[in-house]
């Protein structure tokens, strides 16, 4: 049993990752670059949690940051909990203006990732994709046993179920909160911010998409940011955007100042961290 839940344990820290790092801030957002065999190592073992082709996966989260909360949106709450939660994964080929060729020009040029997306079918896409990953763990179970296969297994579809229900809890106002202001629904909520590795301050990540780090404030742990941190440190990336509160902060105020300014009265206020460490300053002192 031990072994059984450190394989498990181990398995989902490094698909999820692979996610996180790989599939959402490398692919998606270019937040960092990387030579090619570290980028595929990290898409790789996001492949294995049975997530779908990286261009697929890169193509509908750069709309979902392009048509935020609208109708658009692939997979905003506001057009029903239930379709931004699994519904969407039904289409059976690309909307319109979900055109990958638009959206993810860049990755394309990869014949590896060209290959996984099979040419735009998106059942054939998603069917290779969990091939791939029911393979690998066919190797691991005459390797290592069916102990190990089926925990990796199991990781994986763990791993799978956590974007599909970050795209419902991170955007309902009512679970999370606001660091920044702006027009769509984003909220930072704790718990998924530790379950997605740090997608979950999904706030601070609107804010700022291309930034390789989105766990702001000290309480806001980022083990995708360490990570990419460390792998700077030991040359295995050769670039990082990293947005600071400060440089966020200061947009957010420009941002409610247009806002007053044109009478329009945002639908989530911010909380105001300056402010309250400013009174924690002052009590202090006193």
């Amino acid at each position: 049993m031990v072994e059984f839940i450190t394989v498990f344990l181990v398995s989902y820290v490094l698909h999820a990752c692979g996610i996180t790092i790989g599939y959402h801030r490398l692919l998606s957002h270019r937040a960092f670059t990387c030579p090619k065999p570290v980028e595929y190592f990290w898409v790789f073992l996001g492949l294995l949690a049975f997530e779908g082709s990286p261009i697929w996966w890169a193509t509908i989260h750069r709309a979902h940051h392009r048509w935020t909360d609208t109708e658009k949106d692939p997979h905003s709450p506001r057009n029903g909990l239930m379709y931004s939660f699994t519904g969407w994964l039904s289409e059976k080929e690309y909307l319109p203006h979900l055109d990958p060729h638009t959206q993810c020009k860049d990755l394309f040029k990869d014949p590896i990732y060209r290959f996984l997306e099979c040419g735009g079918n998106l059942p054939m896409g998603h069917a290779l994709s969990f091939a791939i990953g029911f393979g690998f763990r066919g190797i691991l179970w005459a390797l290592f046993g069916w102990q190990v296969a089926l925990a990796s297994l199991l990781a994986g579809f763990a791993v799978l179920s956590i974007p599909l229900m970050l795209n419902v809890i991170c955007h309902l106002p009512s679970l999370g909160y606001k660091l920044y202001a702006g027009d769509d629904d984003s909220v930072n909520v704790w718990w998924v911010g530790i379950l997605a590795m740090g997608e979950g301050w999904h706030n601070n990540h609107h804010a700022s998409p291309g930034s390789a780090r989105t766990g702001m404030m000290p309480w806001e742990f980022d083990l995708s940011w360490l990570i990419i941190k460390t792998m700077h440190k030991f040359k295995l990336v050769t670039r990082m955007n990293v947005a600071t509160h400060y440089q966020l902060y200061r947009a957010s105020m420009k941002r409610q100042l247009v806002q007053a300014r044109s009478g329009k009265v945002p639908k989530h206020r911010p909380i105001d961290v300056t402010s309250r460490k400013r009174k924690r300053a002052r009590v202090r002192a006193s």
